[in-house]
């Protein structure tokens, strides 16, 4: 039986402030509860670097500002909005670029323990969630993305991707729907 984990990628409070959509973290806070409710593992996924960003190139477009930035500018981006907190037994993944398995051990936890179906929610759509979804359809991972259980600044690439990309590798549904199906 395919046992699923819910990704909650970079909803650090840093990303959230950028998208305001106030019914946003309600929606994701009911899938996360569900998600707990029913033994299915949260594993939350942050964008994160070590003191002075040694991980990052000047050359990298999207993380080049932060390299040789200060301790605490570059670590900022790891504070989970506490609207979403998560809670003893959630499982904590650092990732080093947009896809939350660049330069972290997502694959490693999910092969230890044994899970093949990803639920993805997380900011921004054409970010984190295209690049996971990508890299995770390569490994062979059942995907399932909350298309209201992500954000993205263009409306209309969120539309696209949601409903004409994504499930092309993946069942694209709403948080309502997928609560109401465990």
């Amino acid at each position: 039986m395919p046992q699923q984990a819910l990704l909650v990628m970079d909803v650090q409070r840093v990303i959230v402030d950028r998208y305001p959509d106030p019914a946003y973290l309600p929606r994701l806070r009911e899938a996360i509860g569900t998600a707990r409710t029913g033994g299915v593992p949260v594993i939350y996924v942050t964008v994160g670097f070590r003191p002075g960003a040694p991980e990052i190139s000047a050359r990298n477009k999207m993380f080049g500002r932060l390299a040789g930035s200060p301790a605490s500018a570059a670590g900022q981006a790891n504070d989970i909005h506490p609207d979403v907190a998560p809670e003893p037994g959630d499982i904590l993944v650092t990732k080093r670029r947009v896809s939350a398995f660049a330069g972290s051990d997502l694959d490693m936890v999910l092969r230890a323990k044994d899970i093949d179906h990803l639920v993805l929610t997380g900011i921004a759509t054409s970010g984190v969630v295209l690049s996971t979804l990508r890299q995770a359809a390569d490994l062979d991972f059942t995907l399932t993305v909350l298309s209201d259980g992500c954000l993205d600044n263009d409306p209309e690439v969120h539309r696209v991707l949601t409903e004409k990309v994504f499930p092309t590798q993946a069942e694209v549904t709403t948080v309502a729907d997928w609560v109401a199906a465990r």
